[in-house]
């Protein structure tokens, strides 16, 4: 088998390479989805294009990046779990002998254990991409002693944080900086942070992926405030000791999200709790990919770049 496949041979060097598949393993479970989509993450992926992702396990060039995936399963022969033609969501892969699978999903084609596929609704579609970002938003707020009474950026994951926030019965507030992303609010408060007065937020989420904003927001918490780093930091966080210790504040980082946090994602959708609705907004074909990754990383009205690959055999 042959899968197209998004490679990055070096930083901000992308081409689109045919790659060999070897035969799914039986034994181990193993099924062939045939992908419709995959989407862009700005944040670990624009760190793997820059050449600036910190030192992580498996890292290296060439490399396959994409970790939100949906498609069809083709062939299931050693899964009880799933079966052909089910729809599927698929957190990456590492099926590619040629290339590293860091993180993997952006392919025509990938072979992957039947235990690391999710079965979705095919009325889905193109929106099952977001489903990685949902469920890393779900783990961030699962894991808080509170709810979040601030967010800080409203790009994709700001936004799923702010709408499964109000899915668990909060109001938060969301800062952003951009004018260009401040509409789009369901059901929260959008600020300038220059326009907001308040130093008593019990629960701050950061989710700008700025290292250099987080010291501020230790004069925005309440004593015993918690702030939660739920993006991806590449540099090095700091900040001045006397202001948190004053507010005996709490930190707290969010990792990977785990199974548990993406059936609760499928829950609040099919409860209707939660919507997908207007954060893919770019859409490319997969022959140009290296057209969608440029605007990914640079256009900010950018939320969520599609690459489609259901023409490419």
């Amino acid at each position: 088998m042959e899968s197209v496949a998004v490679v990055f041979n070096a930083p901000e060097q992308l081409e689109l390479r045919r790659l060999t598949l070897s035969p799914p393993r039986a034994a181990d479970g193993e099924v062939v989805v045939d992908v419709d989509y995959s989407a862009i993450s700005t944040g670990t992926e624009r760190l793997l294009w820059t050449g600036t992702m910190p030192p992580f396990p498996g890292l290296g060039y060439p490399l396959v990046p994409g970790y939100e995936t949906v498609g069809r399963v083709v062939s299931a022969e050693g899964s009880s779990d799933v079966r052909v033609g089910d729809h599927v969501f698929v957190p990456g892969a590492s099926c590619f002998d040629d290339v590293r699978g860091l993180f993997g999903g952006a392919a025509s084609r990938l072979r992957v254990p039947s235990s690391r596929v999710t079965r979705i609704d095919a009325s889905l579609g193109e929106r099952g991409v977001l489903l990685a970002l949902a469920a890393t938003a779900e783990h961030a707020l699962a894991g808080g002693a509170g709810a979040a009474d601030l967010i800080v950026g409203h790009g994709a994951l700001g936004r799923l944080l702010a709408r499964i926030a109000v899915a668990r019965g909060g109001s938060p507030v969301v800062w952003e900086k951009n004018p260009s992303r401040a509409a789009g609010a369901e059901g929260y408060a959008v600020l300038s942070p220059d326009e907001d007065t308040r130093r008593d937020y019990g629960t701050v989420y950061d989710v700008s992926g700025d290292e250099s904003l987080v010291e501020s927001l230790f004069g925005r918490i309440q004593k015993g405030g918690e702030i939660v780093l739920a993006g991806f930091y590449p540099g090095r966080i700091s900040f001045a000791f006397p202001l948190a210790f004053m507010k005996e504040a709490r930190l707290r980082v969010a990792a990977e999200w785990q199974p548990k946090d993406l059936h609760a994602v499928l829950a609040y959708l099919a409860d209707g709790r939660l919507s997908l609705d207007g954060l893919i907004t770019h859409r490319r074909s997969y022959e140009q990919a290296r057209e969608a990754y440029a605007t990914a990383f640079t256009d900010p009205e950018c939320l969520k770049m599609l690459i489609d690959w259901r023409s490419c055999s």
